[in-house]
């Protein structure tokens, strides 16, 4: 019986499961959005929330609960600087799952979990990755065009 276990198992042992939940805490701060299966989803909610509440409290001690759990510096950082700030008025609620279908291999549910408050982040880098897309497929037709309209250097212009 599993009375008062609480929290899934996930199908791996203490340690791959805490390298997996860390991994996936420490993405969902450094890129406010994340796809996964949704029981590591609703796994993973909590730890989130927890950090993001040690972000808010700041001080030094925080600080360095967050970095033994995190993965990077970056995203200590980042934590504190721009994600835990953007809450400061709300008490707990900071991420939303969202269910984005079933995956094509094995069946299982997906799900996206996604920080209240990143849209704006998210739509400014979308748009810049547009951006950037659109620039190298500029470059890419001028350097195809500039490879056909000019003569072809290797055969001589005068049949020799």
């Amino acid at each position: 019986m599993r009375h008062r276990k609480a929290g899934n198992k996930l199908g791996r042992n203490p340690s791959h499961r805490r390298a997996l939940l860390r991994n996936l805490v420490t993405s969902v701060v450094v890129e406010d959005r994340v796809e996964t299966t949704l029981a590591k989803a609703k796994a993973v909610r909590p730890l989130v929330e927890k950090m993001i509440t040690l972000g808010k409290r700041g001080d030094v001690h925080a600080r360095r609960q967050a970095a033994a759990f995190l993965m990077t510096p970056d995203s200590v950082s980042r934590l504190f600087a721009t994600v835990a700030p953007r809450y400061g008025g709300r008490n707990g609620g900071y991420l939303r799952i969202v269910r984005t279908g079933f995956r094509q291999g094995d069946g299982g549910e997906k799900a996206m979990i996604e920080l209240l408050g990143a849209e704006t982040e998210l739509s400014e880098k979308a748009q810049k990755r547009a951006e950037v897309r659109e620039k190298k497929r500029e470059e890419m037709q001028k350097a195809m065009a500039e490879q056909g309209a000019g003569p072809d250097e290797n055969v001589p212009a005068d049949g020799e």
